[in-house]
């Protein structure tokens, strides 16, 4: 699999990943009968116009967008997709509006340090994403309800998870993540166990995890698990009972650096 082309893996009836090598990235679609839902739209714009193509070669249904959360691979690639409505949570915008230009500046400099200069390029002339509008609670497809649900502060303080009752699959965002660390950058690390607790509360069979293959319930309680022990040991940052540098050495991600100053709340 190239950074640039992906390959759709089918989760159940109507619903799919379709997984890149890209950054390990995982999108998802999900066809109703009357229209079709994308989750999350890729990191350019070139990115995002090769995921239309490809959800093209599988529906032409009218289309919908979902957006995660407001990090570029995530949301860069929406334009794509207009005029179809674009649905995220409430405070997705405003972070779109206040961290666009900050996330291509350093993104630009990770790929050209990479030495990846068509991404950089690509990336460096990709506009900010189009703002979303806050989703609702139920989209109707056609024959199938989505839920979408804001689960509490984790990974962001705004994500959403796309919840497919009739096929067992939450699509859950950078709340989840498999084959590498979760990224503490923008998170709650005191909340974000809770939050996934809500997720997997769900009771789906499949969880697909915004970076990496799909996880099974039991992949998504060992991860929970190990996130309540990050909980426990921001509680113990924020209370001074121990450094930032213990909690991390004593954390189940030891190399993903503890985040800098502590968040508020976190």
């Amino acid at each position: 699999m190239s950074s640039s082309t992906g390959e759709w893996l089918e989760l159940g009836d109507g619903v799919f990943a379709r997984r890149y090598a890209e950054l390990d990235l995982t999108t998802g679609l999900v066809l109703g009968a009357d229209r079709a839902l994308v989750i999350d739209t890729r990191g350019d714009a070139g990115q995002g116009a090769e995921l239309l193509a490809s959800v093209r070669g599988v529906t032409g249904l009218p289309l919908a967008v979902v957006l995660t959360h407001a990090h570029f691979d995530h949301c860069f690639g929406t334009a794509a997709f207009l005029p179809a409505p674009v649905y995220a949570h409430a405070r997705c915008a405003a972070a779109i509006t206040a961290t666009a230009g900050a996330q291509r500046d350093r993104w630009v400099r990770h790929y050209r340090d990479d030495g990846d200069g068509p991404t950089a390029a690509a990336l460096a002339a990709t506009p900010d994403p189009p703002l979303p509008s806050a989703a609702p609670d139920l989209l109707d497809l056609g024959g199938r309800a989505v839920a979408l649900l804001h689960p509490g502060r984790g990974h962001t303080d705004h994500d959403l998870v796309v919840h497919v009752p009739d096929a067992g699959v939450v699509f859950a965002g950078d709340l989840l993540e498999q084959g590498a660390p979760p990224d503490f950058e923008d998170a709650y690390p005191r909340e974000w166990a809770d939050a996934v607790a809500t997720v997997t509360a769900l009771d789906a069979s499949t969880y697909v995890p915004g970076h990496g293959n799909p996880m099974t319930p039991a992949e998504a309680a060992a991860q929970h698990a190990e996130l309540r022990v990050v909980a426990e040991l921001a509680a113990a940052v924020g209370e001074g009972r121990t450094t930032p540098e213990e909690a991390a050495a004593r954390s189940p991600y030891p190399d993903v650096p503890w985040p800098r100053p502590p968040r508020a709340g976190t």
